[in-house]
């Protein structure tokens, strides 16, 4: 790897352009927020790492801080979710871009390495794994005035640092805002991973029984929208609360172990490893499709089932068949990974136009605020309702006072 970019090939970048314009005149409040951060120069000669699906709408975020002045170091935070013709217009445009789609763990920690090379003064992650790199690497974080997390599994690892004592730097929240967690959580995945299933499988919702791991945010996006299309759905939860809520909202609430029996669509949604395993997914009925709504492939148990399976086999476009043993077939989608993007396109620009506002609010507030002691930190209120009241204006809506 070169000190400026790694990626596929240059030539894709085209395409890559196209998809950027696209998204671009379709994120209203992230334009109007760049415009209010360029009067005071925060952004200019800051070196910013980034770790992110990386995407046109991640893209696009890179780009402006790039308008406002930052030297921006880029990565995907899973390499089955980048996409390259994307890549190649961020190398094109001056990013520093360090992805490939599909890269082994060993190309990708070289990848985050690339990237904490130029020893960033802010961080924008996704799943830690830039901050768990720097964790390795503390000499290369000597900069880092703070990270700006995205995601439920990132926020998850980013607690245990900090309940062992383990945390270097102040991390904001960002998953935690009530305009990401309601919006994008709930609304951007929901929509987003049954756009993917279905161009997948090419199959019908209506009249399926299915199962969905988890009722936080993300699991309500995707049930309301499974029911939506006319799906039986079944809820699998370990916290008493949230389980009440799911049958109040008129849902179907049982143990996985009996779950798993009848499901004909398996979403996890937990952000946790080990959601669905080994067990569960040998004892599925004949046909069952197993698909990954949270961050980390580490949510479905599959690579413990390699004693339990005759064959492997891609019989669809990221669709893989798993012969058992006992001669049922069950179908995993993407591998595993995240289904909305590994599997689709990822969340509906709208949506991203809002969590992105917040990400660039976060970074903002980490540049101009004095040395945060160690520690996490939820967004500032007056940040997440600032977000909320530039999208209602760019959207042409009133609110009483």
């Amino acid at each position: 790897m070169n000190n400026t970019y790694c990626i596929k090939d240059i030539s894709l970048s085209q395409e890559g352009q196209r998809k950027i314009a696209w998204v671009a005149e379709r994120m209203p409040v992230l334009n109007r927020l760049a415009k209010k951060f360029q009067e005071d120069g925060i952004f200019k000669g800051k070196k910013i790492a980034v770790s992110i699906h990386l995407e046109a709408k991640t893209a696009y975020l890179c780009l402006i801080l790039q308008k406002l002045g930052a030297e921006v170091w880029a990565t995907g935070s899973n390499p089955f979710s980048t996409k390259d013709d994307v890549a190649a217009a961020l190398a094109e445009n001056g990013i520093h871009v360090f992805a490939q789609h599909g890269a082994n763990e060993d190309v990708h920690k070289e990848e985050l390495n690339s990237l904490l090379s130029c020893h960033p003064d802010v961080v924008l992650d996704d799943g830690a794994d830039i901050c768990i790199a720097l964790h390795k690497r503390p000499e290369l974080g000597d900069n880092v005035k703070g990270i700006s997390e995205e995601t439920t599994t990132g926020v998850m690892r980013l607690k245990r640092l900090l309940d062992s004592n383990k945390l270097l730097f102040p991390a904001i929240t960002v998953n935690e805002a009530k305009s990401k967690h309601m919006f994008d959580n709930r609304y951007g995945t929901g929509q987003s991973t049954w756009t993917a299933i279905t161009h997948l499988t090419n199959m019908t919702v209506g009249g399926q029984k299915v199962v969905i791991l988890g009722y936080g945010w993300v699991g309500r996006g995707v049930a309301t929208i499974a029911r939506g299309m006319g799906g039986h759905v079944i809820i699998t939860e370990l916290d008493p609360w949230k389980a009440l809520e799911a049958v109040m909202d008129g849902y179907e609430v049982m143990p996985i172990n009996d779950a798993c029996q009848i499901g004909d669509i398996f979403i996890t949604t937990t952000g946790r490893d080990s959601a669905l395993k080994r067990e569960h997914l040998i004892n599925m009925k004949h046909g069952a499709i197993i698909g990954n709504a949270g961050h980390a492939d580490t949510e479905i148990e599959v690579d413990k089932m390699n004693s339990d399976v005759l064959s492997i086999k891609e019989v669809r476009e990221n669709i893989f068949e798993y012969k058992l043993l006992t001669g049922r077939l069950i179908y995993l989608l993407a591998n595993g990974r995240i289904v909305n993007i590994a599997g689709g396109s990822g969340h509906p620009v709208e949506i991203m136009d809002m969590s992105f506002s917040l990400q660039l609010a976060s970074l903002h507030y980490l540049l101009r605020t004095p040395k945060l002691e160690i520690g996490l930190y939820n967004v500032p209120e007056e940040i997440d309702e600032i977000v909320v009241r530039e999208k209602l204006a760019a959207e042409g809506y009133e609110i009483d006072t």
